[in-house]
Parts: C-alpha cells; structure tokens; sequence
C-alpha cells in the first residue's frame, strides 16, 4: 500500500546553489546537451531548475517574456483585498544565479525538424530537448462575444496580473446592492476549484462592505469539485448570498454581450452589476505553433517522459497537456516540471527515465482563516496519469480549528511553493 500523501509532500523543493552564465552562446561541446524551457511559470521554472541542478553543465535556457510572474494561487485573495499583488509577483534574478540563462523575449517560431526556437528579436536558438510550459490560453471562439476587448469590461482575472486588479476595481465601484456574476465554462479548465473559491472570497468581501449584494454562478457543469466542503461553508458563512445555476438548470453560457454587459445563456439572460467571465480554455498558443496541440486544443503526451505524442524532442508540461486524473493546477506543475527534468537528464545521458510519481495539493480558501484542500498521488496508466491510493481530501464534516489549521497550512505551501521554484 502507498504512504498517504501529506500536504508537507507536496511542497518539497531541492536545495542548492551555484554560477551564472551571461548568455546562451556556449559551446555545445563543452556542456551535457542543450535544453530550451518555454514558459517561466510554476511548470518551467521548476523544470529549469531542476535540470541545473541535477546536472551542472547542462546549458539551460528558459524563455519568458515577462521579466515578473504573478501567480495565479492566493490571487483571488487580491480581488477581495485580503492581499496586495505585489505578494504575488516573483522575478528570475535567483534563477539565473544558479546558472540558467534567462532570455525576456517571446517565441514566435518552433522548428522541430530543426530543433530550433525563434524568438522574437529574430534569435534562433538550437535545443537537444525543448519544454513546453505555455500554461493556458482563452478558447474564445467557444464563447461568441468575447474575446480580448470585451475582458476590459467583463474581466476573467483567469491570468493572474492587470484583470486580478480590474476585478478587484470593478467590486469597489458596485453600489451596495449590486450583483457580481461569475461564469464557469466546462472542463479540462485551469484550477477547476479556483471559481468556486473565487466566489466564496468575494462573497467575504460584500458581507463585509457591500451586505445587501450577492454572488451569482452560471456553471457549465452540475458537479464540482470539492463540492459538499464549498456548499457546507457557503450555508455556514453567507448563507443565501451565493446562489449557483448548475448545467441542468441552464448555467451554461452560450453568448456574451460586452456593450450591455449581458451574459446569455440557454435559459435565459442577466445583466448582472459586475460580471467576470471565465472563458473555455486551451493550451498556451505557442503549442499550436509547435505542433503540439491536437483537435481539442491540448496537449496529448507521454505520460512516463512528458514527451509529446505529435512532435519528437518536445515535452510538455503543466496545464498545458492532457494529464488525465492529476488537475491543472500549479502544485502538479511543479511535480511535473521536476519529474521531466529528471527524464530528460537520463534520456541525454543514454540512461531509461524512471517512471513518475507525483503528488499534487489544492487549497481553498473560503474566507480569512477557513480552508480546505485536497491532496492525491499520480501515476501513468496508459496514456494519461491516473490517481493512485494514498490521496487526502479534507473532511466535510470538521471543527473551525481544523479550516483554521488548514487555511495556515496554505499559507505555508504558498511560500514553499514559490521560494522553492523563484527563490
């Protein structure tokens, strides 16, 4: 039988310390190969890491255009302003102490036959093993209506950074009495407790300053995760100020209309106060670009190598791919960041990868000391990652000192999480 996984399992990191380089034009005789991560978020960072660390004269280069992450985890925290975003920002300065060379360019161009990366200053750069962390993208044909300008008006806040902050504005300026609706497309989507979580915060936020408001949710699924534990601590906590349409009952967004900030759906129309709009999702584009997408815009992989299943040489990780049963969620992406980069250490050495095992935790937080997560075990099984035994989920019915607990707890595994892949 597996060891049950603890929440401590999931935050651990690999210490060390080390040199830098000032540019990736080394010679490829003198190191271990050549790997190429794309995508400086909780996926490539690990990924980028762990491959320097596990072999020091492996040139890495990791390509991300911002030179500041902010992460998604704790920033629906800064929408109810429980947090300033500034709590959520990281840059790559330690990154790069350890030795990998950071570029702050896009990549337009991926040529697999080549093995090259172009970025958009015109640089192509050469890999042995590229890494794919490209995180999510909007799928905004799915959803007629809305796309790039409309998110100025009925903001996703789905990427962390300038919408977490025109979200948190547009709950400032509602009157009291106002409706702020949340719409939650279907899944595979980035985080799938995330919304839910989105909208218990928010909730705090109106008992606390606007009480006469409510929170509206238009889902496209009837099930959810964590679903007794939120309803549980929405009748505790708010009690009718949360109302939530499932699929069934028409909660499926089928339209938006952003000059009148209506929200359409099967069943009928709203034009709620504040409406913050969760579109359907696929993978970064830049795996489209590299082939690596297939028909439903994800990334189908090998889930022993993380090695895409249309492209040769690619990998590919975090929310990005098809993983099956482990979610889309940064703790699984820092699994797997480190797990691939254990793969592709052996694979340049000649060496068989080891099969992975990862281990993934989500918290939620409902207010301000009341939390509740889920921790589980993954495995490949055929072509996806399955749960195993030994998962932990937190139970449904538990005294306030153990939400209390578990609220800390996720304080804790945010800062693990991000001193361990930013430093």
């Amino acid at each position: 039988m597996n060891a049950p996984v603890t929440r401590r399992d999931a935050v651990l990191g690999i210490a060390a310390a080390a040199t830098s380089f000032a540019a990736p034009t080394i010679l490829r005789a003198q190191s271990a190969g050549r790997v190429v991560v794309v995508g400086g978020g909780f996926g490539g960072a690990a990924c980028a890491r762990a491959l320097k660390r596990a072999e020091a004269n492996l040139q890495v280069i990791l390509i991300e255009p911002s030179t500041v992450f902010t992460s998604c985890p704790f920033s629906n925290e800064v929408i109810a302003g429980l947090r300033e975003i500034d709590t959520q920002q990281f840059g790559y300065d330690k990154i790069a102490a350890e030795g990998v060379t950071v570029i702050s360019q896009a990549v337009t161009t991926i040529e697999p036959q080549l093995r090259s990366v172009v970025t958009a200053d015109g640089v192509a750069l050469p890999y042995d093993r590229l890494v794919l962390s490209p995180g999510i993208d909007f799928h905004f044909e799915a959803l007629p209506g809305y796309d790039d300008a409309t998110s100025e008006k009925m903001p996703h806040a789905w990427k962390a950074g300038a919408q977490t902050l025109l979200l948190r504005r547009q709950l400032e300026a509602m009157p009291d009495g106002g409706t702020v609706a949340i719409t939650i497309p279907a899944n595979p989507s980035r985080c799938p407790p995330a919304p839910y979580e989105r909208a218990s915060l928010i909730a705090h936020y109106l008992k606390t300053k606007k009480p006469r408001s409510k929170v509206l949710i238009l889902d496209a699924k009837d099930n959810f995760s964590q679903q007794r534990l939120f309803e549980k601590a929405w009748k505790e906590l708010y009690g009718d100020m949360i109302e939530r349409i499932g699929l069934s009952q028409g909660g499926r967004v089928t339209s938006v209309d952003p000059a009148t900030r209506t929200i359409v759906t099967e069943f009928g129309n709203y034009t709620p106060d504040v409406a913050n709009v969760i579109p359907p999702q696929r993978a970064g584009r830049i795996a489209e670009v590299a082939g690596a997408a297939d028909a439903t815009g994800w990334c189908p992989i090998d889930p022993v190598t993380f090695e895409s299943k249309l492209v040769q040489n690619i990998h590919v990780i975090g929310d990005a791919c098809l993983g099956g049963g482990i979610p889309k969620s940064a703790s699984a992406a820092s699994a797997q960041g480190k797990a691939c980069a254990s793969v592709i250490v052996n694979l340049l050495a000649g060496r068989a990868p080891e099969t992975p095992r990862l281990t993934g935790v989500c918290y939620n937080i409902v207010a301000p000391g009341y939390g509740f997560s889920l921790a589980g075990n993954y495995q490949p099984r055929g072509d996806i990652f399955a749960e195993v035994e030994g998962g932990t989920s937190s139970p449904v019915d538990a005294p306030r000192e153990l939400r209390a607990r578990e609220a800390t707890e996720a304080e804790h595994w945010f800062q693990t999480i991000t001193a361990d892949t930013f430093g």
